[in-house]
């Protein structure tokens, strides 16, 4: 009754078991990913070449996937393979095993040096792996890995009807640097599973080959006797620490004998070069033996039979010291730290070299007042000690030497390289630049400077950079490349107010594929050049050109062309009268023209000008004559264009652009640039009286003068010419300069360029840089130099893979340097690049000097072992020739006999610490070779599980033994036909 009285509306809950769960959601995921990347039936692939692992590609694609809130990473790792697909098909119906299970009996590539840690363990060439997504995430429990591994199995079992997937499937658990993988591979009635187990205690019974076959025979569980034999491969690793018995070749820098003169100033113009300690730190010998079958050998607890002496196979590979010292990347690096540097020059050494203490420190102000005063010491030999130390004696008088940051004898030195025409015995006039500051176009070293934007190897800057670095290592810091510079800009400054030319500096105009600073300097000497010219009233050697018009045997041969690029005119100053004024800052003779030079392009007024008599005459014309006077025509002494700097062409381009495009700027456009044309027609006319336009376009610019044949009256041939379409446009610029040039020779003429001013905005510019600054603009030329010095000693290796890499930072430093100001970060990759190609030849000479490759007095012998040096510097491993038994092997036997008697020597006690197992003290006990660092060995078999008569498959287990680790990783296969 009691039921009866419940109501009827009550509703009860009801479960929907058919809506997916997080669980299935997780294994449909996976599905969806191996039917996504094709692993759903794979081919077979071609049978493994031996050394694929290590020398083939590996590639790899990765998705994520999520088990409720949890997030993994499933990623498919693959060696790049040509598939038979032809094959593979007829292979997979005739009902064949996986490729995976057969990967596991391969022996041609047992212990890769090189791979994925799965890879090594089990032989695979493809497999996938689901990790969990964040480094920090592990799976745990045991429930968890137990759920993740039937989730991949029901996966693998949904994948196909026909085919399962064939790729092998693993789970990552625990924590990550463990390296603990369980997974599994399925195949038509077959599967894999795979198990690993990690302790960090080694159980003594498993620590020799005995052990370790007890427990796979264990594990498989084979129910025929007798069992199929086991094939072994064995590996033992030694490691060689002890190099004491051979020291590292790199003798460092003597500093003693760079400042005491010993080795004299052109030490200053070398870098330093290697590592400060050995860059190799550790030799491994791997010795193998690769295919051995159970009882033909003896390993237990007692006795051994493995040999490192008769292991059949050796292996060595080297192991780098982690960032070693290296000199030459110091010593650049070191420089590339000033460029961060924000203190000028005058707050780092704590008073100004230009300041005025007691009227007695030098004053630049009155530098203009020097040029009308005479020469101040009539010296035919140029000293530093006159031309330095007289200003520093006065600069030091209130600070005493103590506070120098330099001494005395190192700048003396460092002056004497960077200026050898103090110790010349040439007399001061017979001076001239360096010559030899123009190699060849094909010239690489020429091509280096011009791609770095740096200067040439033999320049005053070149070398002016490698001493600043030189002092900022060694010697004082930035304080010492404060000092220097202020040094260096007294010189600069001695030598413009005396006309002394500066050493190191191609002639002729500012280079402008080289650094601004070298730039700058090389502008200083042209202001020198100019300046020396007008003092002695002799031929200016300013212009490279300077024969470029010269009489020639026809008068359209030596002509000047504006339509390409103006030439340059040489130039006689014979008919100069030493007492005349050089060059007048305005037109003097503007009232003796008066009447005359307004009109001067017109007939009447030639001919009045006509009867002046002519000036600046260079030589004649060949045979081209004035086409109204009939009398010759001479090529004029001109002035010649102001040479600049590329900072000066940037302002000057942008006052220009600055103008506008309206009518009135370009014609003021037009006016500034045409100051050199008016100069070269005001010197045309004074040399060619009585001349017209004509004359000058003929001789200017030919191809704006255009000459045909007509038939006179009286029916000859005659040349008439006339002036090109554009010398008719109306307003031309040049009818128009024309008629406001008069005739005014290049001596009274406005100078084009003012070589007083400009050497003065030269040397204020040099006085104001800071060494950031200055940093910035030698840092080109120390690369430049770096680059250099790294080939220099590469060809004295003849290493293959540091050639390439010099030649990928020539490639890089040529794109970076060639912008104004450079990114940090993309020097600080060049420069990294220098110190790690260094590092790489240290290694090189380190292990040459380990292996004796100089003392070999074989021809043969020693190419074999420079060879073998070089394959440890470019492979991972690399087999020795003949194992022991061959050259590198008894020198590598050497190495190991030697570093044992050595230990030998140690205290008892530290001895007993090194060899604390009895398992090691069995194995180092009257041997060449310690214990083993590391122990690998693979167990392989075929047999069928898990009834006698189920499919033979294979079995394999791997087991690695070091000091502080143990694994063991097992592969069994089962036929799961009748399960």
């Amino acid at each position: 009754m009691a039921a009866d009285s419940e109501p009827e509306s009550e509703v009860f809950e009801i479960t929907d078991f058919t809506t997916a769960s997080e669980w299935e959601r997780f294994i449909s995921k996976v599905e969806e990913v191996l039917n996504d990347w094709k692993l759903i039936g794979n081919s077979m692939g071609k049978p493994l070449e031996k050394g694929i692992f290590t020398s083939g590609t590996w590639e790899e694609k990765s998705d994520e996937i999520s088990f409720a809130d949890f997030k993994f990473s499933i990623t498919h790792h693959f060696l790049v393979q040509e598939s038979n697909d032809k094959e593979g098909k007829e292979e997979a119906l005739e009902d064949a095993i996986p490729q995976s299970m057969q990967d596991l009996l391969c022996m041609s590539n047992d212990f890769p040096p090189r791979a994925h840690c799965l890879v090594r363990w089990y032989g695979l060439r493809e497999f996938v792996v689901i990790a969990p997504a964040a480094n920090n995430d592990a799976v745990l429990s045991e429930s968890k890995c137990n759920l993740l591994l039937s989730s991949v199995s029901i996966a693998l079992g949904n994948t196909g009807c026909i085919f399962s997937s064939q790729v092998p499937l693993f789970v990552q658990i625990h924590q990550k640097w463990r390296r603990m993988y369980v997974g599994e591979c399925q195949g038509p009635g077959v599967r894999t599973d795979f198990e690993m187990v990690h302790l960090r205690k080694v159980p003594n019974q498993y620590t020799h080959l005995s052990g370790l076959l007890d427990i796979f025979k264990s594990k498989i569980g084979c129910p025929l006797t007798p069992l199929p034999p086991v094939s072994i491969a064995i590996r033992f690793t030694y490691v060689l620490q002890d190099w004491l018995q051979y020291f590292w070749p790199q003798q460092p820098p003597d500093i003693d004998a760079i400042v005491g003169g010993e080795v004299g100033g052109l030490e200053f113009g070398k870098l330093p070069f290697g590592a400060c300690e050995d860059p190799i730190s550790e030799l491994h010998l791997a010795t193998t033996w690769p295919h051995l079958t159970e009882g033909i050998i003896v390993d237990n607890d007692v006795y051994s039979d493995l040999d490192p002496i008769q292991a059949p196979h050796w292996s060595v590979r080297v192991r780098k010291a982690d960032n070693p010292q290296c000199l030459l990347g110091d010593f650049v690096t070191e420089f590339f730290k000033i460029c961060r540097r924000k203190e000028s020059t005058d707050e780092i050494l704590g008073r100004s070299t230009f300041e005025e203490e007691g009227r007695e420190t030098v004053d630049i102000t009155h530098a203009l007042s020097k040029l009308t005063e005479p020469a101040p010491v009539p010296i035919h030999k140029l000293s530093v000690t006159n031309m330095v130390h007289s200003a520093k004696k006065k600069i030091r008088k209130h600070r005493g030497v103590e506070e120098s940051p330099l001494n005395n004898d190192v700048l003396n030195a460092i002056l004497l390289f960077l200026f050898p025409d103090a110790a010349s015995d040439k007399p001061l006039d017979g001076f001239t630049s360096t010559g030899n500051n123009n190699p060849s176009s094909d010239n690489e070293e020429y091509n280096l400077y011009n791609q770095f934007k740096s200067a040439p190897s033999d320049s005053l800057t070149y070398k002016l950079a490698l001493c600043l670095c030189m002092i900022n290592f060694y010697h004082g810091g930035v304080k010492g490349v404060a000092h220097l510079w202020q040094e260096f800009v007294l010189e600069m400054r001695f030598r413009w107010e005396n006309n002394f030319l500066i050493p190191g500096l191609a002639n002729g105009v500012p280079d402008l594929r080289c650094c601004l600073l070298h730039q700058k300097l090389q502008m200083l000497n042209c202001c020198i050049e100019r300046k020396r010219a007008r003092d002695e009233g002799k031929k200016s050697t300013f212009s490279d050109h300077a024969s470029s018009a010269s009489a020639g045997d026809s008068g359209q041969d030596h002509v000047k062309d504006t339509d390409k690029e103006k030439g340059e005119v040489g130039k006689s100053w014979d008919s100069w009268s030493d007492s005349e004024e050089e060059y007048f800052e305005c037109l003097s003779d503007t009232e003796e023209l008066k009447g005359n030079g307004q009109e001067s392009g017109k007939k009447g007024g030639a001919k009045e000008l006509s009867s002046l008599k002519p000036e600046g005459r260079l030589h004649q014309h060949g045979k081209l004559t004035l086409l109204h006077t009939g009398e010759p025509l001479y090529i004029p002494v001109t002035q010649e264009p102001a040479p600049m700097t590329e900072d000066l062409l940037e302002e000057q381009s942008e006052v220009l652009a600055k103008l506008g495009t309206s009518a009135e700027g370009a014609h003021l456009r037009a006016r500034m640039q045409s100051a050199c044309l008016l100069s070269d027609m005001e010197s045309f006319k004074a040399a060619n009286p009585g001349c017209f336009l004509e004359d000058f376009v003929r001789w200017y610019s030919p191809r704006d003068y255009v000459e045909e044949e007509v038939v006179d009256e009286k029916g000859n041939v005659i040349l008439k010419g006339e002036l090109s379409a554009r010398m008719k446009i109306p307003s031309n610029m040049w009818v128009e300069a024309w008629e406001t040039a008069k005739p005014v020779p290049a001596r009274r003429q406005r100078r084009l360029f003012d070589d007083t001013r400009e050497a003065e905005k030269v040397l204020h510019y040099l006085a104001v840089q800071k060494p950031a600054d200055l940093a910035r603009h030698l840092l080109p030329c120390v690369i430049h130099a770096a680059v250099l010095k790294v080939k220099e000693e590469e060809t004295l290796e003849n290493i293959s893979s540091v050639k390439k890499i010099i030649k990928q930072i020539i490639s890089h430093s040529s794109k970076v340097l060639r912008f104004p100001n450079p990114e940090d970060k993309k020097l600080e990759e060049i420069i990294n690049q220098i110190t790690n190609v260094e590092a790489t030849i240290a290694r090189a000479r380190s292990l040459k000097a380990k292996f004796g490759t100089e003392k070999c007095e074989q021809e043969e012998e020693r190419e074999d072992l420079e060879r073998f040096v070089s394959c440890l510097l470019e492979q991972p491993e690399v087999s020795v020739i003949g194992a022991g038994r061959g050259h590198a092997g008894s020198i590598i036997h050497k190495l190991f006999v030697n570093a044992q008697r050595a230990a030998s020597m140690a205290p008892v006690e530290e001895e007993l610490k090194r060899t604390s197992s009895s398992e090691e003290r069995r194995q180092n006990s009257g041997s060449d070779f310690p214990a083993p660092a590391g122990r690998e060995l693979i167990l392989r078999t075929t047999v069928p599980r898990p009834a006698p008569y189920s499919k033979a498959l294979p079995q394999r287990m791997y087991s690695v033994l070091t000091k502080e680790d143990f694994r063991l990783a097992g592969a069994f296969s089962a036929d799961t036909s009748f399960f």
